[in-house]
C-alpha cells in the first residue's frame, strides 16, 4: 500500500498480541468474520490518524479512542525518539514559526526539559545515551564515528538495551545508527537489539537512501537486521518508513511484555527534504533552507502524532514512557534556528548542546510541569535501567544519574556538573597556552564543562554567532550582521554564569579569576580518567564497491598465521597458481561488479 502521510494507516494488530484468554473463536466462519471486521476497522479507522484539509496537506484528528484493556507488566514500555539537528528554538513552545502539534501537545501533558543537554554532534550523543558514559571514558571524545574508518563503539560498553534485554525487553531499533559498523560485532543486533531497521551512517538521500562519503566512495545504507534491505529501495521517505516500521512493531508485540523502542529519526539533518504537501503552510518563508527543514519537520511531528496513536491503539500506552530528544543544535546554514543561545550544530555553545527535550508519560506523577534541573542524554541509561526493575552493576563507572523523581516528582537533580568533553586532538586555538590556564590546563585544548551556575570553555569552541530569526527572512543579512562578534585576539578561556546569563553574552573570565581556577582544577581531573582516543585513518576496504555496493562490515582480522613454505619450490608453486586464478578471475579478484542503483 502506498505511504499515507508520515505514515500508512496502522496495521492490524497481531492474532498473538490480540488473542483474548477464554475467547478463542472455534468456528471457521466466525473466525473469518472476525478477522475481516478487524481489518476493516484498523485500516478504515485506526488508519485515519491524519484528515485530508481542503489545501491539500494533512492534520492530526483531535480526537482520542480508547485504549484497549491489557494486563500491564510492571516494567513500562519505554519509548526513546531521538531526532537529528533539531534547533532549540525549532519547536512551536519555543515561540517557532515552524508548526508542531504534536510535540507541543505531548510536551505540555508532560514534563518539559528546560535545563536538558546533549552533546554537539551526531555520535557522541548517540554513544553517551547508550552507554551512560562521557565520550573521555569511550574513547570517541573526537568529531564523528566516519564510514570509512575501523572505528564503533566500544565492544566492552554494556549497552542499555543489553541491560534491558536482561530484565525481559524485547529490544527494537529503528532509524540512525551512527556508531560505527567496520566488523559484524559493531552491528545494532549485535549490541542488544532484537530487531534493527534503519541506517548505519550519520546521513544519506531520504528516498533512495543512498550515500557518498566522498568522490567513488558510494554505497547503499540501509538495513534490516543484519543485511541489506534491498526490498526497501523503492523510494518511501525516511520518515514515513521508519513510522511504517514502528506501527508494524507494535502491532506484532504483546503489550502485557515490555518493550524498549528506540526510533531515530534522521529528520531534520541535511540533506533538505521533504514530500512536496508539507511545504504548503510556510510558503511565505523566503530562505529556501528554512523553507525545506520547516517542511521535514511538520512530516516529523505528524510522524511522532502516528506512534502515540499506535501506543494507544495497541494497548502499550498507559504504561508507557515517551521521551524525546534532539542529538543536538540545529545548524543554520541548513535552515536550523537556536535563537537566541549562542552558536549551533558542532559548538560548545549553548546553541549547540542545550536540546529540545521532554518527557510524556501517564506515569508522570506531576504533569504539564516544567523541569529546570540539570538534566543530561547520559543520565537516560541509569534512569531507563531503574524504571525497568534492572541492575547496573557495582564495577561500572557511570557518568549518568538516575533523574526519573526529578522529573516526575519535581525534586532536585543528583546531577551538579556535567563534562561537555575534552578533546584532546583539537587544539586549533592558536594563543591556547598553559600560562592562559593558570599553570593548570593547557587552554589551547578544546574543552568545556558546567559546574552548577557556571560554565567554562577553552580553546576554540567553535562558531559563536547568535542567529535570529530575521536571518532567515529578505531582512536577515543587515539584522544577523549586528548580532555577529569577532573573538578576541589571544583569547582561549571564558566564563558564563547560565543561569544569569544563558544567551553567553557576558564574559566573566576576568572578572572571576578564582572561579576559572577551580574550573580548571576539575577538568584536570575528569582528564586523569580519559581513555585513550579512538580515531582511526581511513581503510581503503570500507568502500562499498567492494562490499556489493553496501555501506556495511568490511573488517575481518586474521587470526590464523599462515603455515611457512618448507622449500623456495613450494613457494614458487604457489606463485604460479595464483598468477592462474588472477588470469581466470581477472585483474582485480576483490572487486565485484554491480548494477548502480539510485
Amino acid at each position: 500500500m502506498a505511504p499515507w502521510g508520515c505514515a500508512g494507516p496502522l496495521p492490524a494488530p497481531s492474532v498473538r498480541a490480540w488473542v483474548w484468554p477464554g475467547k478463542m473463536l472455534a468456528m471457521g466462519a466466525l473466525a473469518g468474520f472476525w478477522v475481516l471486521s478487524l481489518l476493516t476497522y484498523g485500516y478504515l479507522s485506526w488508519g485515519q490518524s491524519l484528515e485530508e484539509e481542503e489545501e491539500g496537506t494533512f492534520r492530526a484528528q483531535t480526537g482520542e479512542r480508547p485504549e484497549p484493556s491489557t494486563t500491564a507488566t510492571s516494567q513500562p514500555h519505554l519509548i526513546f525518539i531521538l531526532a537529528d539537528d533539531q534547533g532549540f528554538r525549532d519547536v512551536g513552545y519555543h515561540g517557532s514559526e515552524i508548526k508542531t502539534p504534536t510535540l507541543d501537545k505531548l510536551a505540555a501533558e508532560g514534563v518539559k526539559l528546560e535545563n536538558y543537554y546533549v552533546q554537539p554532534i551526531c555520535t557522541p550523543s548517540r554513544s553517551q545515551f547508550i552507554t551512560g558514559k562521557y565520550q573521555i571514558h569511550t574513547g570517541l571524545q573526537h568529531s564523528i564515528i566516519r564510514p570509512t574508518q575501523p572505528n564503533c563503539l566500544p565492544l566492552d560498553n554494556a549497552t542499555l538495551p543489553q541491560k534491558l534485554k536482561e530484565v525481559g525487553y524485547s529490544t527494537h531499533m529503528v532509524g540512525k545508527w551512527h556508531l560505527g559498523f567496520y566488523r559484524k560485532e559493531c552491528m545494532p543486533t549485535k549490541r542488544g537489539f532484537d530487531t534493527f531497521f534503519g541506517s548505519l551512517l550519520g546521513s544519506g538521500d531520504y528516498y533512495t537512501h543512498y550515500k557518498c562519503d566522498s568522490p567513488g566512495m558510494c554505497g547503499y545504507d540501509l538495513y534490516e537486521n543484519d543485511n541489506a534491505a534491498w526490498d526497501y529501495d523503492n523510494g518511501i521517505y525516511s520518515t514515513q518508513m521508519y513510522t511504517q516500521r514502528v506501527q508494524q512493531i507494535l502491532a506484532s508485540h504483546n503489550p502485557t511484555k515490555p518493550i524498549f523502542l528506540y526510533i531515530a529519526y534522521q529528520a531534520v539533518h541535511s540533506p533538505l527534504q521533504a514530500p512536496g504537501r508539507y511545504f504548503e503552510h510556510y510558503r511565505s518563508i523566503v530562505n529556501i533552507n528554512r523553507r525545506r527543514y520547516a517542511a521535514m519537520l511538520s512530516c516529523l511531528d505528524e510522524a511522532i502524532n502516528n506512534v502515540t496513536l499506535a501506543l494507544k491503539t495497541y494497548g502499550f500506552y498507559n504504561n508507557s514512557i515517551i521521551i524525546y530528544s534532539s542529538d543536538n543544535g540545529g545548524q543554520p546554514t541548513a535552515g536550523g534556528s537556536n535563537w537566541p543561545l549562542r552558536g549551533s550544530k558542532g559548538t560548545y555553545w549553548e546553541g549547540g548542546i542545550r536540546a529540545v527535550g521532554f518527557v510524556h508519560s501517564p506515569l508522570l506523577k506531576n504533569k504539564g510541569t516544567v523541569c529546570k534541573e540539570l538534566v543530561h542524554i547520559t543520565d537516560w541509561y541509569p534512569t531507563l535501567i531503574s524504571l525497568a526493575e534492572g541492575q547496573i552493576d557495582e564495577d561500572i563507572q557511570l557518568d549518568g544519574y538516575d533523574i526519573w523523581e526529578t522529573i516526575s516528582e519535581g525534586l532536585r537533580s543528583p546531577r551538579v556538573d556535567i563534562l561537555h568533553n575534552i578533546d584532546p586532538i583539537y587544539i586549533k586555538a592558536k594563543n591556547g597556552s598553559w600560562a592562559a590556564g593558570y599553570g593548570i590546563w593547557n587552554t589551547a585544548i578544546q574543552s568545556a564543562i558546567r559546574v552548577r551556575h557556571w560554565k567554562l570553555l577553552t580553546g576554540n569552541p567553535g562558531y559563536s554567532d547568535w542567529v535570529p530569526p530575521q536571518s532567515f527572512s529578505n531582512l536577515g543579512p543587515n539584522r544577523w550582521h549586528n548580532e555577529r562578534i569577532t573573538l578576541s585576539t589571544g583569547k582561549s578561556i571564558w566564563l558564563f554564569n547560565i543561569t544569569a546569563d544563558p544567551y553567553e553574552r557576558v564574559d566573566l573570565s576576568n572578572r572571576y579569576p578564582g572561579i576559572v581556577k577551580k574550573l580548571l582544577r576539575r577538568l584536570s581531573q575528569f582528564n586523569k580518567t580519559a581513555v585513550p582516543v579512538r580515531y582511526p585513518p581511513k581503510d581503503p576496504r570500507s568502500n562499498p564497491q567492494l562490499n556489493g555496493g553496501v555501506w556495511g562490515p568490511w573488517y575481518k582480522e586474521e587470526n590464523k598465521k599462515k603455515r611457512p613454505s618448507k622449500n623456495k619450490a613450494e613457494k614458487k608453486q604457489k606463485k604460479i597458481k595464483m598468477k592462474k586464478k588472477q588470469h581466470r578471475t581477472g585483474s582485480f579478484p576483490n572487486c565485484h561488479s554491480g548494477v548502480t542503483r539510485g
